[in-house]
């Protein structure tokens, strides 16, 4: 399975954690188990980012909130914010995938799972915290 296939279904995931309460990991399990199509997974690549976002889920959502003017967390469409947590991650946490292909990938799922607005906000968005982790001022 393609990078961005495996992307999409962490994004899947993610969302899915924020509808429900249920263990996290319960969650991921019945995820693989009940989802089709996940034979040729980049586990690793899945595990790590959809970890890394749990485990630092609130450094990442005060990035996001930081530069997400205007709009508070709990009133963000959830998928967007999910998308934008998937996002941060590799842009903070993954030294392998170049800032230009998160971003690219964040705005393609944004334009198809997201609302008309939701390209153009998380692009803005990701673009400022780029700016900020490039400048050094958050590491």
């Amino acid at each position: 399975m393609s990078r961005r296939m495996t992307r999409e279904n962490a994004m899947k995931l993610l969302y899915q954690l924020q509808l429900r309460d249920d263990d996290a990991n319960e969650q991921i399990k019945l995820f693989l188990e009940e989802t089709e199509g996940l034979e040729n997974l980049d586990k690793e690549y899945f595990f790590d980012v959809v970890h890394g976002v749990i485990n630092n889920k609130d450094e990442i959502d005060n990035l996001i909130q930081e530069h997400s003017i205007g709009w508070q967390l709990e009133r963000m469409p959830k998928v967007d914010l999910a998308i934008m947590r998937l996002a941060v991650y590799e842009l903070k946490y993954r030294n392998d995938i170049p800032v230009n292909v998160s971003i690219n990938e964040a705005v393609e799922l944004a334009k198809k799972y997201g609302g008309d607005q939701s390209k153009n906000f998380i692009n803005g968005v990701l673009g400022k915290i780029v700016m900020k982790l490039k400048n050094g001022k958050e590491q």
